[in-house]
């Protein structure tokens, strides 16, 4: 689930569902994974018939452990008709789960939901590429919350990283240094499926002059701090290395490192000013401007 957007969060306490009893009395013991199940998906239907949704597919239940954490896993997969020819030289039909378009799934961390219920963090969902219609349905359906918006958190890390950046004694070009780590460290740890850390990138960003704050202490002393950790968004490392904007017709996008060097922007007059035109933008302008003057 790591690959997708998805979204965090919890049990509500004012929900309808029963979903959140019957897991615990799973865990408890009293109740079996198979009835548990059973009666689940037929929740899950009645839920689906109430919303008018229109879902096909598999409903798989999986109860696992991993690394001495108690996982609860459900998801809804299609399937597709793989051919194959046998020794025979006939055609075999056979249908197989499509796990890399799986778009509908939630995973529980059962250990984390005993032992910090507080946290508001031990379900995780997937939001799938039609936004948040896709998944509401089998939100309700379990009685989840969501607590974290991954993306904004994202978004607010970014403009943070800016503005602690803005405050730190430092050259634009220590600045435009500074933000190449951080992408760096993004990339790392979106290629290991592992989430970025609020601690880490407090190691990776300066300090202030007395040593006493860094980014860590920084985030605390915001309005609304960011989570301890939560998932990268890929999306976020254009906005890392580049301006980009568009509006009117105009669309413009250049390196940061560009800005007060080859492009020159004057807040008074909101103007851009560029040095150094790309060489097949300029043609353009150069046989526009002869057209012109024919």
């Amino acid at each position: 689930m790591q690959n997708q957007q998805r979204g965090l969060g919890g049990f509500s306490d004012d929900n309808e569902s029963t979903f959140s009893d019957e897991l615990k009395a799973v865990s408890d013991k009293t109740l079996e994974f198979y009835d548990f199940s059973v009666s689940s998906g037929k929740s899950l239907l009645e839920t689906l018939v109430n919303d008018e949704m229109v879902e096909t597919g598999f409903l798989i239940f999986a109860h696992y452990e991993y690394l001495a954490t108690e996982y609860l896993m459900i998801c809804l997969l299609d399937s597709k008709q793989q051919i194959a020819v046998n020794q025979d030289l006939n055609l075999n039909y056979s249908e197989q789960l499509e796990l890399s378009k799986m778009q509908i799934a939630v995973r529980i961390d059962m250990t984390q939901w005993k032992i910090t219920p507080d946290q508001f963090r031990y379900v995780s969902f997937i939001k799938g590429r039609m936004g948040r219609k896709v998944s509401d349905f089998f939100m309700k359906f379990i009685g989840c919350e969501e607590q974290v918006d991954v993306k904004q958190q994202n978004k607010q890390l970014m403009t943070q990283v800016d503005t602690y950046l803005a405050s730190q004694q430092a050259d634009p070009k220590e600045k435009n240094e500074h933000r190449a780590s951080v992408a760096n460290y993004y990339k790392e740890q979106i290629a290991n499926e592992e989430d970025v850390s609020i601690k880490d990138l407090a190691q990776i960003l300066p300090k202030d002059e007395d040593e006493t704050i860094d980014f860590e202490a920084f985030n605390a002393q915001v309005e609304t701090p960011l989570e301890p950790s939560f998932q990268p968004d890929k999306t976020m490392l254009k906005g890392l290395a580049k301006f980009s904007g568009s509006g009117g017709g105009v669309t413009i996008n250049f390196d940061r490192n560009l800005l007060g060097e080859r492009v020159i922007y004057n807040p008074h007059t909101d103007t851009l000013m560029i040095k150094g035109i790309p060489p097949n933008l300029k043609d353009q302008l150069m046989r526009a401007s002869t057209d012109e003057q024919e």
